[in-house]
């Protein structure tokens, strides 16, 4: 009796959050996923880039009720959508004050330069760009506009790129911490901070030198964009700070006007009817499931850290940080060659890094894909570092933008021992086991022994080994040159393509007219969205903590208690499925590639 009431209990609590709950959640889904009024005829484009940016959509449906997310991906579809939209007349420009990812400011450079070979007018406006972060990157992409506003008064701080970092090493010391740590090679500095007091020259070689590439791309491209010689163009920033109407009477920005000024301005460049419209309201009217027959070219997104499994059941399901899950990664290169309509593929890469055994499970589908005929081109985002590169290594073309963070061909692991430290304050660790050593080698009581030391520095060596076979493989190099170029150092796309690690520099667009090279496809080609986001239903399956049975069971109770939300649920349910068979929910806006 007593478990059944508490079944039943359970049952009830579960039909409240379902009947109360689930409504609430899909209705704020569909407020966030409608695009509001339709676009007026005469629109100019509204599109704001100090809101969060990320390089593509979180792969969670319910983290777009929390809002104020963009991403580089739904950025650079929506303009290539808008530029054939007769509504469309122009685009404004919100700049962020701080500095936007290199990469990412490179692929919306290109992406305002292909919007703008329309004819179509482009305004960007600051309210002043402060020295936090690659403020030279966001001070590029307001020079690729037409014209780029400040505010009246506004600062202009763009005077060179600067990084710091926090060593912790003095303090590990001061307090019986130590970090007991292998790295592979020297190159390989994540975990530099803990081990040093300061940069080892290494380091300091690595750092400084995609600092230096990312910093003359920026400037260069802002220089080409005024018309000024790069040389000229360094020596007015680095003269600075200066205010705005310095600024404007050095040439390096167009005009002062306040941002109510600057929307005038360019309404009155779009026509007498001409209306500001939100990019993304915008963007999400232009999205649809893509239901065409013919060729075409899968996009597979692959955003954040790499770890193995699929994601269905961890983490807050209404967050909006992006993971590279294997299984799902894998699973949506698959679904990608099994496609009978889809003859390559494009996958996107923004990842620092992650699981040796989640990247080698994403490549063995890369390596699949090519070996049935289908070309696999990466388009490299802000990162495609470590196991983000192993998962590129083996593509049959690598495009990055000259500003991606890549290659980091190493690997380093270690641990913590926190012994000492803990004694001091009358907390004592101890260790039981049986077998070899080994097993305990990770506690946090003691450092490595000798023995165990030995043990896991082979292991380092074998992934580090069979990290630089894929490249040499793959990038059709001697292991030899690999591992002079590796020893875990960061290069950025410019310098990588010199070294022979990608093949091209630039962005998406790149990557999908390589594709279609590759694959011997003309004229006009769909891109097709390969799913590798939750499902609405697989979002709140996680939400409610429940089985996919359960939230089926509540949604037929509901329904047989004659709730028509409950109906509408099922409905959704149903359409689910039919959107897995097609591939799932399209994250670009609907366009062919030409």
């Amino acid at each position: 009796m007593k478990q059944f009431l508490i079944t039943a209990a359970g049952v009830l609590v579960g039909l409240l959050i379902f009947l109360v709950g689930v409504p609430a959640v899909l209705i704020g889904m569909a407020v966030s996923s409608s695009g509001g009024e339709v676009a007026p005829d005469q629109t100019v484009l509204n599109l704001d880039l100090r809101e969060n940016l990320t390089d593509q959509d979180s792969g969670n449906p319910l983290a777009a009720l929390r809002g104020g997310s963009l991403s580089v991906m739904t950025v650079i579809s929506t303009l290539r959508h808008a530029e054939t939209d007769d509504r469309v007349k122009a685009l404004l420009i919100r700049l962020p004050e701080g500095g936007m990812e290199p990469a990412a400011a490179d692929e919306i450079r290109g992406a305002i330069k292909h919007f703008r070979a329309t004819g179509k007018p482009v305004l960007a406006h600051s309210q002043g760009l402060y020295p936090s972060g690659m403020v030279t990157s966001t001070y590029a992409v307001g020079t690729s506009a037409d014209e780029f506003w400040m505010q009246p008064g506004a600062s202009f701080q763009v005077t060179g790129l600067a990084n710091e970092d926090i060593f912790l090493k003095r303090l590990f010391d001061r307090y019986g911490v130590k970090a007991d740590y292998e790295q592979r090679y020297e190159f390989k500095n994540a975990v530099n901070t803990y081990l040093h007091d300061n940069y080892t020259d290494a380091h300091r070689e690595a750092e400084l030198g995609w600092m230096n590439s990312i910093y003359a791309t920026a400037t260069s491209a802002a220089a080409a964009n005024r018309k000024q010689s790069p040389e000229a163009m360094t020596r007015a920033l680095e003269a600075g700070p200066y205010l705005a109407e310095e600024a404007a009477r050095l040439h390096l920005i167009d005009k002062v006007g306040q941002v109510k000024d600057a929307e005038e301005a360019i309404l009155a460049k779009a026509g007498t009817e001409a209306e500001l419209y939100d990019f993304q309201d915008y963007a999400r009217s232009a999205r649809e499931i893509d239901t065409g027959i013919g060729p075409a070219i899968a996009v597979v997104e692959a955003e954040g850290p790499i770890v193995t499994g699929n994601g269905g059941t961890s983490g807050n399901p209404f967050a909006g940080g992006s993971t590279i899950y294997s299984d799902t990664m894998a699973r949506a290169l698959y679904n990608a060659i099994e496609d009978q309509d889809v003859k390559a593929i494009v996958m996107r890469v923004n990842s620092p890094g992650g699981s040796d055994t989640a990247s080698e499970q994403i490549l063995a589908a890369v390596r699949t894909a090519k070996a049935v005929g289908k070309p696999v081109v990466v388009s490299m985002g802000t990162y495609a570092a470590s196991g983000g590169y192993w998962i590129s290594s083996q593509a049959s073309a690598i495009v990055a933008q000259p500003s991606t963070l890549t290659g980091s061909i190493g690997v380093f692991g270690g641990k913590f021992a926190l012994g000492e430290a803990l004694a001091r304050f009358g907390i004592d660790i101890r260790q039981i086991g049986v077998g070899s050593s080994y097993a305990g080698a990770f506690g946090m009581s003691r450092e490595f022994t000798p023995r165990e030391r030995a043990a896991f520095a082979a292991w380092m060596d074998q992934i580090y080994s069979n990290f630089v076979t894929r490249v040499a493989q793959g990038r059709k190099l001697p292991e030899t040159r690999v591992r002079e170029i590796a020893k875990g150092r960061v290069w950025t796309g410019e310098q990588a393509k010199q070294l022979g690690l990608v093949d091209q520099v630039g962005g998406f667009y790149d990557a999908v007219e390589k594709a279609k090279t590759l694959a011997n496809l003309k004229g006009e080609v769909r891109l097709k969205p390969m799913a590798t986001q939750m499902s609405t239903f697989q979002a709140l399956q996680q939400a409610l903590g429940v089985s996919a049975t359960s939230v089926r069971t509540l949604a037929a109770a509901a329904w047989v208690l004659g709730d028509p939300r409950a109906k509408g649920m099922l409905d959704q349910i149903a359409e689910e499925r039919l959107r897995g068979q097609v591939g799932g929910a399209a994250v670009l806006a609907p366009q062919t590639v030409h």
